[in-house]
C-alpha cells in the first residue's frame, strides 16, 4: 500500500511538471532580459546585476513558496483551487451579508477576466521568446522569427480538439529535462564566477528597487515576469493535489530555476553585451539549436497548460452563471476535467495571433504581460484574506498582517505594470474590462429575466390546484418541464395545455441548480417533491466542475421511487427570444442589446444539458427587457 502511494504521489509530481510548472518554468526566457533592459533607466554595473538577481530571488521566495505554496494552497474549496473556486468559497463564507458577498463575486470576476489577458499573452509571449533563440544562432532567421512563432501558435491550437491525453504524457518528462538543462546551463556559468550567489543578500534587492527613483519602479515590472505562472500553482491543486505540487517546487523547479537566474547573472558580469540574449547565450554554442527546439517544446506546454486553464474557467464561470452557455465537449473518458470548447479556442487563436503581429518581440509583449498577472495575484490575495478569517477563524490581526505585507508586494507590482500601460499594459486591460463587461452583463440580464419570469407566470401550486378541479385529458408518457423558477408555471407548460389541450401521464417540473462548491455527492444529486395527481418537482444539484448531465441524474430518481424510462418521456423547454427596449428595466440599452446578442447565440439548453435531441419540443416565447 506504502508502495502505491509513493509511486502515485512520484506520478503526480512528474506530471505537475508539465502542467503546473510549464508557464514559470519558461520565464528565464525573458525576464532576465526584461530586468537589465537598459531602456528601463538604471545603468548596467555589477551591483545593478546583483541587485536585479537577489530581487527576483526574494519575489520568487516571497510569492511562490511562501505566499502560494505555504498559505494560498490550503484554501481549497473541497481539493480544487483557482480564482473561480476561492471566490465561490469567499462568497459562501458572506452569504449573510449580501454587500460584501457582492463585492466578493466582483473580485472574482474581475480576476477571472483578467486570467484571460494572460491565457492570451502566455503563448504569446512563450512561443516568441523560444522562437528568437534563431536569431541569437543566425541573424539570417530574424525575419522567420515571427512567421515560424504563428505556425507554431496555429498547430498548438488546431490541436486542442483532441485533447492533451495523447501528448499529455509527454509533458511531464519534457519539463523534467527543461529544468534539469535549466540548471546545468546556471550551474556552468555560475562556476565561471560563483561570487554572483551572494546576491542572495536581500540588501541587494532592497537597494535595487530603492536606490534609482522612477526607473527603479519601471523595473520592477520586469522582476514581475520572474513569477508569471505563479496562479497556476493555485488553479490546477484539484488536479495533483498539494503534495506533488510542493515537492515539484522545492525538489527541482525552484532549485533549477535559482541557479538558472544567477547563472545568466555571472554571464552578464562577464560579457554585458549578452544583455540582448542572456538565456540563449548562455548555453554553450554546441547546444544552442537543441536547446531552442527544447525551449520551443517547453513553451507549447507552457501555452497548453494556460489554454487548459482558460477552457477550465470558462466552464466554471458558466457553471456559476458568469457567462452564456457554450458547447462543451470532453476529450477523455477517464478525465472529467479535460474538455474543449470549440468556440472559445478559435476566438483565444485570433486574439493570440493579433498579439504577437501587434507587438512583434517578446520585449513589447513583456511591458503588456504584467499587468494581467498581478491582477489576478491582488485578487487572490483579497480572498484568502477573507476565507483565512471566515472560514479558518484565524485571529483577524493576524490575518491583516499577513495579507498588508503581500498586498504591498502585489502593490508595488501592480503599480510598476501600470507603468508600462502605454507600452502595452492597455492590451491586457482592454481585454479583461470587455470581459468582466461580459460577465457582469451576462449575471445581470439572467437576474432580470428570471425575475420577468416570476414575475409573469401563475404560481405553480395555484394551476396544478385549478387543473385538479378541471382536468383535461390525460395521455401517455412523462412530459418533463425544465424551469429555473422552481415555485413559477414554466411558460411551456402553460402552452403545451393550450395548444395540445392535454396533459401527459406523469409531469415533472425539472430545476437545475449549480453550487458554489465543485462537486456534488451523488447522494445529494436530487431533491424530489410530490405535487400529487402524480406530478413532481424535481430539483438536481450540480457543482460548478461537474459534468451537467440531465438524463443521468434523472435517472437516479430511480431510488427515489420515480423510475425514468427516457424513450418515454419528452423535454419541454422555453427558448426565449429576448428583446431589448429603450425603456427596459436594469440595465443601459446598449448593455440589454449585449445580453440579446448573448442569449440568442449561447449553446442550446439541449446540447449543455446532454438531452437527448429526439426528446426535445421547444417552445418560444417573447420577453422584452
Amino acid at each position: 500500500m506504502t508502495d502505491t502511494k509513493k509511486s502515485s504521489t512520484s506520478t503526480l509530481t512528474l506530471l505537475a511538471l508539465g502542467v503546473v510548472y510549464g508557464d514559470i518554468g519558461t520565464s528565464p526566457l525573458y525576464a532576465v532580459k526584461e530586468t537589465f533592459n537598459p531602456l528601463h533607466g538604471i545603468p548596467f554595473s555589477t551591483s545593478a546585476v546583483y541587485g536585479g538577481l537577489s530581487a527576483i530571488f526574494w519575489s520568487l521566495m516571497l510569492v511562490v513558496s511562501i505566499k502560494y505554496i505555504a498559505i494560498v494552497l490550503r484554501a481549497d474549496n473541497k481539493g480544487e483551487g483557482g480564482v473561480i473556486a476561492l471566490t465561490a468559497l469567499a462568497a459562501a463564507a458572506l452569504r449573510e451579508n449580501s454587500r460584501r458577498r457582492a463585492a466578493a463575486l466582483v473580485l472574482g470576476i474581475v480576476g477571472a477576466a483578467l486570467f484571460y489577458g494572460d491565457a492570451v499573452l502566455t503563448p504569446a509571449i512563450s512561443v516568441l521568446s523560444a522562437t528568437e533563440g534563431l536569431e541569437v544562432a543566425t541573424a539570417a532567421f530574424k525575419p522567420y522569427v515571427v512567421p515560424i512563432a504563428v505556425i507554431v501558435l496555429i498547430l498548438l491550437f488546431a490541436l486542442q480538439r483532441h485533447g492533451t491525453a495523447i501528448i499529455g504524457t509527454f509533458f511531464g518528462p519534457i519539463c523534467a529535462l527543461w529544468f534539469l538543462a535549466l540548471a546545468a546551463i546556471g550551474i556552468a556559468n555560475i562556476y565561471a564566477h560563483p561570487g554572483i550567489l551572494s546576491a542572495i543578500d536581500p540588501r541587494h534587492a532592497f537597494g535595487f528597487v530603492t536606490g534609482h527613483g522612477y526607473a527603479s519602479l519601471v523595473v520592477l515590472g520586469a522582476v514581475l515576469l520572474a513569477v508569471t505562472g505563479a496562479e497556476a500553482l493555485y488553479a490546477d491543486m484539484g488536479h495533483f493535489g498539494k503534495k506533488p505540487i510542493r515537492i515539484a517546487w522545492f525538489g527541482l523547479v525552484f532549485p533549477a530555476l535559482l541557479l538558472n537566474y544567477f547563472g545568466q547573472g555571472a554571464l552578464l558580469i562577464s560579457d554585458p553585451s549578452a544583455v540582448i540574449n542572456p538565456f540563449f547565450l548562455a548555453a554553450p554554442e554546441w547546444a544552442l539549436y537543441p536547446v531552442i527546439a527544447l525551449a520551443t517544446a517547453a513553451t507549447v506546454i507552457a501555452s497548453q497548460a494556460t489554454i487548459s486553464g482558460a477552457f477550465s474557467i470558462t466552464k466554471q464561470a458558466i457553471q456559476l452563471g458568469f457567462l452564456p452557455r457554450m458547447t462543451i465537449r470532453h476529450t477523455s473518458d477517464q478525465e472529467i476535467g479535460q474538455i474543449y470548447l470549440p468556440a472559445l479556442n478559435w476566438i483565444l487563436l485570433l486574439v493570440v495571433l493579433a498579439a504577437v503581429l501587434g507587438f512583434g518581440s517578446s520585449s513589447n509583449l513583456a511591458s503588456a504581460y504584467g499587468v494581467a498577472v498581478i491582477g489576478t495575484m491582488l485578487v487572490t490575495t483579497c480572498l484568502a484574506l477573507v476565507v483565512a478569517v471566515k472560514v479558518w477563524h484565524y485571529p483577524v490581526a493576524l490575518c491583516v498582517t499577513v495579507a498588508a505585507l503581500f498586498l504591498v508586494i502585489d502593490g508595488a507590482f501592480f503599480f510598476a505594470s501600470l507603468l508600462k500601460v502605454a507600452d502595452g499594459g492597455w492590451f491586457p486591460l482592454l481585454l479583461g474590462t470587455a470581459v468582466m463587461v461580459i460577465m457582469l452583463t451576462w449575471r445581470r440580464g439572467r437576474a432580470i429575466l428570471l425575475e420577468h419570469v416570476r414575475s409573469s407566470s401563475a404560481p405553480l401550486d395555484s394551476v396544478l390546484e385549478s387543473l385538479r378541479l378541471n382536468p383535461p385529458q390525460r395521455v401517455a408518457g412523462t412530459a418533463v418541464f425544465m424551469t429555473a423558477a422552481p415555485e413559477a408555471t414554466p411558460h411551456a407548460f402553460l402552452h403545451n395545455l393550450a395548444h395540445n389541450k392535454v396533459l401527459h401521464e406523469r409531469v415533472v417540473f425539472l430545476s437545475v441548480s449549480v453550487s458554489d462548491v465543485p462537486h456534488v455527492a451523488v447522494s445529494d444529486r436530487l431533491n424530489l417533491e410530490s405535487l400529487g395527481n402524480n406530478c413532481w418537482r424535481v430539483m438536481v444539484y450540480f457543482g460548478f466542475k461537474d459534468a451537467t448531465d440531465v438524463p443521468a441524474a434523472l435517472l437516479l430518481c430511480h431510488e427515489r421511487g420515480l423510475t425514468f424510462d427516457l424513450l418515454e418521456t419528452s423535454f419541454f423547454l422555453s427558448r426565449e427570444a429576448v428583446v431589448a427596449t429603450p425603456n427596459g428595466l436594469g440595465m443601459a440599452l446598449w448593455r440589454e442589446r449585449l445580453f440579446s446578442t448573448m442569449a440568442r447565440n449561447a449553446t442550446s439548453a439541449v446540447e449543455y444539458f446532454n438531452i437527448p435531441s429526439n426528446r426535445v419540443i421547444e417552445l418560444g416565447t417573447r420577453i422584452e427587457i
